[in-house]
């Protein structure tokens, strides 16, 4: 399977396949997962609600205002390109940098880490608490081993084509819709419960803190500066479940009219996740209480859900979805990563090889490379340590490429524009300002795993001028 520059990417994905790259990198496992830690950091449902509208309409607003971008500039690498043609390629190389250093490949562990957690309850000798070597303070668990496994199996996978790829996201983005839409109705037909609807919204627009001791739940209301963590805190969780729908701009070499479907693609594949996500949410609330969403065993609302409504066998299906839905995102995060460090390797800003396109024409040396990076990360961190990483580095470079939608207007007034910012300049100044607050108080309230995110970034400053030292030679 030699690799061959000479290559060049096959437009074979449609407007169906686009939208289920986008619907599909965005559900994971956090709508399972992340309402319990915003239901502890807001203490209301209406608060909990609230959360959720606004992490999906901001991130329409990016997905819209992104629409312009792909337009202008329907290649491979997506947002790589839209930096370098924006700023210069130093902007553009930390983008890269940080997306290989932490972002996308800190994604594909987390979701992996998620998937092999909720195989567990199908197959204990997945279990976190299985360990499988350990060595002073390192330890592999079953839950590790497994969550590399799928690593490679689906880089395996994407390595022989895109079209077996597309196969696996599009089938599985499917099944994932059906499955969460199955569970919301069925919850709101079947477990819902007027008296516990009716308490959960007793006090529905309160922000409190909660805590649980000794089988007692305290409340301390919020204000100030603790306000604006408790929400910085809630749209960490919120934004990373809907975030990665700017996968589908990296592989834009390979849509058909790129400069049409992404576009649309976008903006169906956000609004159908937002919906999916608010639905969900309202099915939460309707069968648990909200102590039972806000304390739900190990974070895992879906399962004491999907309990209430199933009985017993309500855990064992919801981890079949999980394990469905992480396996399915995941397929999109790998099959799109590579086409950013081909991109800049095409730059001379990346390992030379990943530049090439092998025998299946895919970037099969960047998917590899890719792998191997994240299956590093499986080992290091859990779920929310690398959520917390991850979040901080996304949005920064969200920040710099809508800032960029204004410099291009100025700077490239000549370039078609298939699609136009929507409500531009309104729109994508309120998410600049909004997305520059959420990562200042992430900065202050999540220092632990936001510093090192930022230093990722940074040290993407000296390789920057190690390799155009290295093309230079």
């Amino acid at each position: 399977m030699a690799d061959n520059s000479a290559k060049q990417f096959k437009p074979s994905l449609g407007l169906l396949d686009a939208t289920m790259l986008v619907a599909g990198s965005m559900i994971g496992s956090g709508i399972f997962i992340v309402s319990a830690e915003i239901a502890r950091s807001v203490g209301s449902a209406g608060a909990l609600l609230l959360m959720w509208v606004l992490a999906g309409v901001i991130t329409l607003i990016a997905a819209l205002s992104y629409g312009e971008l792909s337009g202008m500039f329907p290649q491979a690498g997506g947002q790589y390109v839209y930096l370098r043609e924006a700023y210069n390629p130093f902007v553009a190389f930390l983008f890269g940098w940080t997306q290989f250093g932490v972002i996308q490949t800190g994604t594909i562990a987390a979701v992996a880490v998620a998937f092999a957690k909720f195989t567990a309850y199908l197959l204990p000798v997945f279990s976190e608490q299985n360990t499988i070597f350990s060595s002073g303070n390192f330890r592999i668990s079953g839950a590790q081993l497994l969550a590399i496994a799928s690593v490679v199996l689906l880089t395996f996978i994407n390595s022989r084509g895109v079209k077996n790829g597309k196969i696996v996201q599009t089938s599985f983005t499917i099944i994932k819709i059906l499955s969460l839409v199955g569970l919301t109705v069925l919850g709101l037909v079947i477990g819902a419960r007027a008296e516990v609807w009716e308490a959960n919204w007793q006090q529905a627009w309160t922000f409190s803190g909660l805590t649980h001791l000794n089988g007692q739940t305290t409340t301390t209301l919020l204000s100030g500066l603790a306000l604006f963590g408790a929400i910085a805190i809630s749209m960490k969780g919120t934004l990373f479940s809907s975030d990665a729908w700017n996968n589908v701009t990296f592989i834009a070499a390979e849509i058909k009219r790129p400069e049409k479907n992404i576009g649309r693609a976008l903006f169906l594949g956000t609004t159908i996740v937002t919906l999916l996500y608010v639905a969900a949410n309202i099915m939460y609330l309707a069968v648990l209480p909200f102590d039972e969403i806000a304390f739900a065993a190990n974070d895992r609302v879906g399962v004491a859900a999907a309990e209430k409504i199933f009985g017993s066998s309500g855990s064992l299906i919801v981890a079949v979805m999980i394990m469905v839905s992480t396996f399915g995102c995941n397929n999109g995060l790998i099959l799109a990563g590579a086409r950013i460090y081909y991109t800049m390797a095409k730059d001379g800003l990346f390992f030379k090889k990943a530049g090439n396109l092998n025998s299946f024409s895919v970037p099969g040396y960047g998917l590899w490379i890719q792998c191997c990076w994240a299956s590093v990360l499986c080992l290091t961190g859990s779920y929310n340590d690398l959520l917390a990483m991850v979040i901080f580095g996304v949005l920064v470079f969200y920040v710099l490429t809508i800032l960029g939608i204004y410099i291009l207007r100025r700077k490239r007034p000549d370039i078609p524009r298939s699609y136009k910012a929507f409500g531009y300049p309104v729109l994508p100044m309120v998410y600049i300002v909004a997305a520059t607050a959420l990562a200042l108080l992430l900065l202050i309230f999540e220092s632990n795993y936001t510093v090192p995110g930022l230093g990722i970034i940074l040290l993407g400053i000296p390789l920057y001028f190690f390799a155009r030292r290295s093309v230079r030679r």
